[in-house]
């Protein structure tokens, strides 16, 4: 008999609605408080050829995983070229972001928050939003600079 606070969950992307963030990006949002997350949040972002998100910073680690294509990750001024399986850790606070290095193919990422609380600011603006507040009503990020 499980002990957990929370029924098991089984999520499949494909029938998941994907937040557009703008700019060619989509986000399916995965592990989040909506389906009994505690501790942490996931999902997969998809990355139209040539897309990228804008430079951006969070309230606590993240990592990336590439799933699928080719990206280069920007973090804290030195850009990475990154494949499939790849994988990185961010520390919060850390100004980065990833681009498809690709002008042709898509790429896939999986991301994870170590904090349910997790937010995103865009350097650029100043905005700040709740990483599980995006796709369910909340806010968005601003479309990319082109």
């Amino acid at each position: 008999m499980s002990t957990a606070d929370f029924p098991p969950v089984i999520l499949r992307p494909e029938s998941l609605a994907a937040h557009d963030r703008g700019g060619g990006v989509r986000t399916i949002p995965l592990v989040r408080r909506a389906v009994g997350a505690q501790t942490f949040l996931n999902g997969i972002t998809i990355f139209d050829p040539g897309a990228a998100l804008p430079l951006h910073l969070h309230s606590c680690a993240e990592s990336v995983t590439i799933l699928a294509g080719d990206a280069i990750a920007d973090i804290d001024g030195v850009c990475t070229e990154l494949g499939s399986w790849d994988t990185t850790l961010v520390a919060a606070g850390t100004p980065h972001r990833f681009r498809n290095a690709s002008a042709i193919a898509p790429m896939r990422i999986l991301w994870t928050y170590g904090s349910i609380d997790a937010t995103r600011t865009i350097i650029g603006s100043g905005i700040t939003s709740r990483i599980d507040a995006e796709g369910a009503g909340g806010s968005s990020d601003p479309a990319p600079p082109a």
